[in-house]
């Protein structure tokens, strides 16, 4: 049986992981430092700690893996056709090559990219509410997509 406080600090763990918005690196600060003060009391907030931080950090690498597909692929596609001393910034190249026409199918694998990215932030963001009412019912989940790096 989970008590009243032990929800409340598993709901306050998975919600602190949304400090991100306001702390740069604060979804991985503030639940790493809740877990590991309140790990060896309980074990529903030890079990909570670590589906907050294995999200976490399987959502970074995420967006690391697309922002490597996503960026050398936008800076190919802009430059491809420009011999370097070719290039005046002060002309606004990059504004008159990004045209409908220039677009090929390894721009729109970048694109493809970039939505993934901004549509995993969305999902991130529904899922950490999600998996905060969860636990403040008592009830334990494991977030999707999760790599589990704290077993």
């Amino acid at each position: 049986m989970t008590t009243t406080n032990e929800k409340n600090i598993a709901t306050f763990l998975h919600l602190s992981a949304l400090t991100q918005y306001i702390i740069p690196f604060g979804n991985y600060i503030f639940p790493i430092v809740i877990w590991s003060s309140k790990k060896n009391e309980s074990e529903f907030v030890d079990q909570n700690g670590k589906q907050v931080l294995n999200f976490q950090l399987s959502i970074f690498l995420y967006m690391v893996v697309l922002c490597l597909i996503a960026i050398p692929i936008f800076i190919y596609s802009i430059f491809k056709n420009v011999p370097m001393n070719d290039i005046d910034f002060d002309r606004h190249y990059v504004i008159e090559n990004l045209s409908a026409g220039n677009i090929t199918g390894i721009t729109i694998l970048g694109i493809i990219a970039v939505l993934l990215f901004f549509f995993l932030k969305v999902i991130e963001f529904i899922l950490i509410i999600y998996a905060a009412v969860k636990a403040s019912n008592g009830e334990a989940y494991k977030y999707p997509l999760s790599i589990p790096f704290f077993k």
